[in-house]
């Protein structure tokens, strides 16, 4: 799918994408249709877009939505000349919104603005999900200003801003999010990655350890070291980085997607420290894995294989 932006390209990309989605790595669990909808958005959080290109890392596109039509489309106004109800959420997205904030919202608005709200955030998350970011934010804003404490409300706002770059916004949406979910890990790799654009290395690194305490899912974990890798080597640490990377370098008993990122990972990081045997070691096990993921096969070729 195509990317909304680029990031900044006054260093290596260290980030590969993949051109298909892969749900390999979202970890097995009976779930409710709500909980369903939560793990889109989460599974749909991880990666780096700060750097030359961005990767969607333990991005998943779970629904197959249909697109309707180009995103600067002008919007049919309705009689209340609210741009925002020239559209219906999808019946799903309403469910799940009802099913998680639909009663928090209710209390922040009031009863006589709720309907409206709510189905408000819900065209909100529906455009997220569309990569439609700009649209997500748009349709979210205002409702943290309103409805402020309610940790879904600040998610979608954060990751809308990440996706579009703006990585200080972003960082104050993910941080009142992270309040408002108590202390929850999931975001912590995205928020890590705003603070590494931002140059605020004191907290990746505080987040990174906050991140391996915790010990969520493996590939949350995995996203977050290679952020903090990532700082590592921006500020000239290459060996640190390696060091931390190399934890995940050994062949696993069953391959994930993110023991592939990780390995690009390592992968970049000896070739950009000039150990070029070890650089193609590395890529030539991803290779051996999936020769399709990423530019690997370039990666190859230039390394001279």
């Amino acid at each position: 799918s195509s990317r909304p932006f680029r990031g900044r390209d006054d260093r290596r990309d260290d980030r590969p994408s993949r051109g298909r989605d892969d749900r390999r790595d979202v970890p097995a669990r009976p779930q409710t249709t709500a909980q369903r909808k939560a793990d889109e958005v989460h599974h749909r959080t991880g990666g780096r877009k700060y750097g030359k290109e961005p990767m969607p890392a333990t991005e998943h596109v779970i629904e197959t939505w249909r697109d309707d039509g180009p995103v600067d489309r002008k919007p049919r106004r309705s009689d209340s000349g609210d741009e925002g109800s020239a559209r219906r959420p999808t019946a799903r997205t309403m469910s799940h919104v009802e099913a998680t904030v639909a009663k928090a919202i209710t209390a922040a608005v009031g009863a006589d603005d709720a309907k409206r709200t709510i189905e408000r955030f819900a065209l909100a998350l529906d455009a997220f999900e569309r990569e439609r970011y700009q649209d997500a934010k748009k349709s979210v804003m205002p409702i943290v200003k309103k409805c402020g404490g309610i940790a879904l409300v600040h998610e979608v706002a954060g990751l809308s801003l990440y996706r579009l770059g703006q990585w200080n916004d972003a960082a104050d949406q993910l941080e009142q999010a992270r309040v408002a979910s108590h202390g929850s890990t999931t975001n912590h790799p995205v928020l890590a990655d705003c603070y590494r654009a931002l140059r605020r290395y004191e907290k990746v690194d505080e987040l990174w350890k906050e991140l391996k305490e915790a010990s969520p899912h493996p590939s949350i974990v995995a996203e977050g070291r290679i952020v903090a890798a990532g700082a590592l080597a921006d500020h000239g640490d290459l060996q640190g980085a390696v060091r931390l990377m190399h934890h995940g370098s050994q062949d696993p008993r069953k391959v994930q997607e993110y023991h592939l990122r990780e390995w690009y990972m390592l992968g970049d990081l000896y070739d950009r420290s000039g150990d070029v045997i070890a650089a193609r070691k590395m890529f030539g096990r991803i290779a051996a894995h999936d020769p399709h993921f990423s530019d690997v096969g370039d990666r190859l070729a230039t390394l001279g294989t």
